[in-house]
């Protein structure tokens, strides 16, 4: 058996990330999806909890045969130790997945096998480019997966990032 790990902030969970899982779900027969940033939410950048990243993936993995766990990954601000900290917060894993240079360069130093998967539509579908459709009252929902959009909805999301992304009214 094969067990993979790939780590995003999932701010929100796209069709992109959606992509990349049922590629790599070829290679394994269970994967760790390590909810990166899970400490930081009601940002511009971080909008979601890491509650609510996980009932997104959940929700939008449940119909397909791969047994996934979803593993909250606060931020840590020392490289050199990430891996280990990774590593403490999720089940064993074979394999780790990213297409991130840095993430690859410290799994690699820790002697862990790491698989790059390409990019599916990467021009449009990336978190930044779905906050931004978000706050702009933009067409957002066709870039992710339908229960995305659910929970999203369920938790006022819009609202909250378009609150977020305010300044106060001195300017600051």
């Amino acid at each position: 058996m094969t067990r993979g790990f790939y780590i995003g902030r999932f701010q929100p969970f796209h069709n992109g990330h959606l992509s990349m899982v049922e590629q790599i779900a070829e290679d394994v027969d269970e994967l760790v999806l390590g909810i990166g940033s899970a400490d930081d939410s009601h940002t511009t950048r971080n909008p979601f909890t890491a509650g609510e990243r996980i009932m997104m993936i959940t929700k939008s993995l449940v119909d397909y045969d791969l047994v996934t766990y979803a593993v909250p990954i606060e931020d840590l601000e020392r490289n050199s130790v990430w891996v280990s900290h990774v590593q403490s917060m999720s089940p064993d894993f074979d394999v780790a997945y990213s297409n991130n240079p840095l993430v690859i360069q410290l799994f690699r130093e820790a002697d862990i096998e790491v698989r790059q998967s390409p990019m599916f539509n990467r021009e449009v579908l990336e978190g930044s480019e779905v906050r931004e459709r978000m706050i702009n009252g933009g067409d957002w929902e066709t870039l992710v997966p339908e229960p995305v959009a659910e929970v999203v909805d369920e938790t006022d999301g819009i609202e909250r990032i378009q609150m977020v992304n305010r300044s106060d009214s001195n300017g600051g």
